[in-house]
């Protein structure tokens, strides 16, 4: 079960490498070995290129064709999954300092459970941009782009290039929304070739993650979408030769495959129900539990006898303690949403709760556990 590698192994190690590289100061992490700040610095231009749900034990079974080789394996943060890795990525920091923690997060001083990505109460309705709320002010991040002491470009998919928490992200960086697989690779190529002076490129691909949830991490359509991208990222590499460009690839988080006898519906545990406070926040495969007054000891007892096999037991502030989310300052909200339990489901095991008018579903794969699988994502690097 590995753990996040805050220390010198992490996503958030090799963001504080690029992040000095290009001038931006220290982020309070240390720098990645693997990528030293020097070698970030010597490069007129850096790509970062974010594959959503590429972990390394998928890659160990493609059939590799890029010019893109295994530097290192790092370890993705905790809870591996997107809202909580992509926004390390965009500030540099980890879950302790940015406060990010899940897919669904109770956010006290709304009073209410949000999907954080898409920026909508969980229950549904307008984003929170349209009911009156400024994200960015909510977050209170300071964008990547607003540190770095280059230019900056962001290419995203343009679905989600003006979303809520996109735009709260965004700064001072240029951003080039995408359509396809074609668009997404001739916009780098582009800004990369127009480009004066140093710049830092930000690409996120979200395909694969999409594929992975629907039709399994390993199954032929993942396969062949990654051979696909792969093509098409050979191609770009040959579009920006000689540029004088530093390429680094890696991904938020990696899959397992899950199935319906390892999925646990809480509609079916009425007693542990019955304790909750709120419903279930965070991830099906890490899932933050708020407890009503006065039923601590009852939930301790039923998780403990009837759902012991199949998730452990951790009290919030003892993750936040062993450093799960980060290390060194703390955010202010960080300790409310993650409530007062973590169940850490095991195995391949889920946890799912449904709210009235949520469109039930089977994923096939997730992520946001600790499994090797979902925990360990590469770093590539190439020189173009």
């Amino acid at each position: 079960m590995p753990w996040p590698d805050y220390r010198s192994g992490s996503i958030v190690n090799l963001m504080a490498s690029l992040v000095e590289g290009l001038g931006g100061g220290p982020t309070g992490y240390v720098p990645l070995p693997a990528l030293p700040v020097a070698e970030v610095a010597e490069y007129r231009q850096v790509v970062l290129l974010v594959v959503d749900g590429l972990g390394c034990e998928f890659l160990a079974h493609q059939d590799r064709r890029s010019g893109l080789r295994e530097r290192a394996q790092l370890t993705s943060v905790f809870p591996s999954t997107t809202a909580t890795a992509v926004t390390a990525f965009l500030t540099g920091l980890a879950p302790q300092q940015h406060g990010l923690t899940g897919w669904h997060m109770y956010f006290r001083e709304l009073g209410a459970v949000l999907a954080v990505l898409p920026g909508i109460p969980r229950y549904g309705g307008v984003p929170l941009r349209q009911a009156g709320v400024d994200c960015a002010r909510l977050f209170g991040h300071v964008p990547l782009s607003d540190r770095l002491k280059v230019a900056c470009s962001m290419v995203i998919p343009r679905r989600i290039a003006h979303s809520d928490f996109n735009l709260a992200h965004q700064g001072q960086a240029d951003l080039r929304p995408f359509d396809t697989q074609e668009d997404f690779f001739q916009a780098i190529a582009w800004i990369v070739r127009q480009g004066h002076g140093r710049r830092f490129v930000y690409g996120y691909w979200p395909d694969l993650d999409r594929i992975s949830h629907e039709a399994g991490a390993y199954g032929p359509e993942a396969r062949g979408h990654f051979a696909a991208w792969e093509a098409g990222l050979d191609g770009l590499l040959r579009r920006i030769k000689g540029t004088g460009t530093l390429i680094v690839l890696t991904a938020d988080h990696g899959f397992i495959d899950t199935a319906p006898d390892r999925t646990l519906l809480l509609d079916q545990h009425p007693v542990l129900a019955e304790c909750l406070a709120l419903p279930l926040c965070g991830e099906a495969r890490v899932a933050y539990c708020y407890v009503r007054p006065g039923r601590q000891e009852a939930f301790e007892s039923y998780v403990l006898s009837a759902l012991g096999a199949y998730a452990e037991l951790w009290p919030s502030g003892q993750l936040i303690e062993r450093g799960a989310f980060g290390l060194g300052p703390v955010h202010p909200r960080l300790a409310e949403r993650v409530g007062d339990y973590v169940l850490v489901m095991k195995d391949n095991y889920i946890l799912k709760d449904w709210l009235p008018g949520e469109r039930r579903f089977q994923p096939i794969g997730v992520h946001g556990g600790l499994s090797e699988a979902e925990m360990r994502v590469p770093l590539m690097v190439a020189v173009a």
